[in-house]
């Protein structure tokens, strides 16, 4: 069977991968230069298991208004006449309540914790080098008040059994030593002991070299122009380089995925989201952060990979726009001088943008579509490096013809109201 992949970031080079392990003719597109060049070139690096969570929440509303008035604000909207981004935003507004909120989570979840194990699986068959480390996530709280809020998280912690720590001050300066130096600026956290951090980019690259060694094709500086059908059916995918055909077909072309689907009917509630990051080198290892810090108060990620130290944060609802503004930078700047100013060197900071493909709900849509033999990897917001192994692995499952080890009730598009195929 022959199987075209659009989009070679880490959920469509994951996708090739595991389609190829069952056997599969294995063609991947991608309209960059090489794998992992996009939203998956310069995440924040967290495999973010337990912190896997849909952005609308109880109470968010009432906190995107107070954020407004922040300097250092976690988001910015550029109001615009998009229809789609107002119809996206008032989608995720309606997702803002604890009943949406539970149902999500618990979707998003099922496949986190399976992608967990998947990655865990594929690392004890392959050895991958990507900066990768296990000494979980510190979630930083900067007010008491932020403190007492996360009893909720914690529940729904325990529920799903995500492993946790609460932390006074002493005990997040014992889980992040370089945190000593700014005691002061915070009150406790809570630490999410199975989370991972490593680097995307290099993780995604080395699998597909990987991947390629299995006979997977991989095409390059290639632009999707359409999709060919015929039928009723998928019959090949129009490029700049000429048609590309197969049997079956796999979109991962995150935030890209909506403008694709369009020209076939399917209209997929995925808006991008940008996001900033820069990369740092460590000038003092000992007061530089050992594994990721979230600092809640901001919403910015700070991860060691390496010698380097990755910042990333902020939502900007711009669009496509993908300019990397003079000032765009200065709230992970900003974070990072805060709390680890001895760390790394600002000054040699490498700034960088990409776009998040979110879902109003947070779940990623994965699985089929009304059309028998094209099927989605697409959605997953600022967790695609978190997800990628357990989505891959259940669409490879599914495009195959076998029965995914995961529950896929509500992870489809069905639950947006569209016809999928059975």
């Amino acid at each position: 069977m022959r199987i075209v992949v659009l989009g070679a970031g880490i959920i469509g080079v994951t996708t090739a991968y595991y389609l190829a392990r069952l056997g599969a003719e294995v063609e991947v597109l991608d309209r960059q230069r090489g794998p992992g060049l996009e939203t998956s070139f310069a995440n924040a690096g967290e495999l973010s298991y337990g912190m896997t969570s849909p952005w609308a929440a109880p109470g968010i509303p009432w906190k995107a208004i107070k954020w407004i008035f922040m300097k250092h604000r976690p988001l910015l909207i550029h109001p615009s006449l998009s229809p789609a981004m107002w119809r996206w935003c008032a989608q995720m507004l309606a997702n803002c309540n604890a009943e949406a909120y539970t149902r999500n989570k618990g979707r998003m979840v099922r496949i986190s914790n399976y992608s967990r194990d998947s990655l865990t699986e594929l690392m004890r068959e392959l050895p991958i080098a990507f900066d990768q480390r296990e000494l979980g996530t510190l979630q930083l709280f900067r007010k008491q008040k932020q403190v007492d809020a996360s009893k909720a998280d914690q529940a729904v912690l325990a529920r799903y059994d995500s492993p946790f720590e609460v932390l006074d001050r002493d005990g997040c300066i014992a889980a992040e030593p370089g945190l000593v130096h700014v005691a002061d600026k915070f009150v406790g956290g809570l630490r999410l002991t199975a989370d991972r951090t490593g680097d995307c980019r290099m993780f995604t690259q080395a699998l597909a070299e990987k991947a390629a060694a299995m006979g997977v094709g991989f095409r390059y500086n290639v632009n999707i122009d359409g999709v060919a059908m015929a039928n009723g059916r998928i019959v090949g995918i129009d490029t700049s380089e000429g048609r590309v055909e197969g049997d079956r077909f796999v979109c991962a072309m995150g935030p890209y995925a909506p403008i694709l689907l369009r020209s076939i009917g399917i209209r997929v509630p995925i808006y991008p989201i940008k996001g900033y990051s820069i990369t740092l080198p460590i000038t003092d290892p000992d007061a530089a952060p050992r594994s990721t810090i979230m600092d809640e108060t901001y919403k910015v990620a700070i991860t060691r990979l390496g010698n380097r130290i990755r910042v990333a944060g902020q939502a900007v609802v711009a669009g496509y726009d993908r300019k990397l503004g003079r000032n765009a930078t200065d709230s992970v700047r900003h974070v990072v001088s805060d709390l680890f100013p001895r760390g790394g060197d600002v000054s040699k900071a490498e700034g960088w943008t990409g776009l998040r493909p979110m879902t109003p709900d947070g779940t990623p849509c994965i699985g089929p579509t009304r059309y028998d033999n094209l099927f989605l990897n697409t959605g997953h917001g600022t967790l695609g490096w978190t997800m990628a192994c357990g989505s891959a692995r259940i669409v490879a499952d599914i495009v195959m013809g076998r029965e995914p080890e995961v529950d896929m009730d509500g992870l489809t598009l069905a639950r947006y109201g569209h016809a999928v195929s059975t």
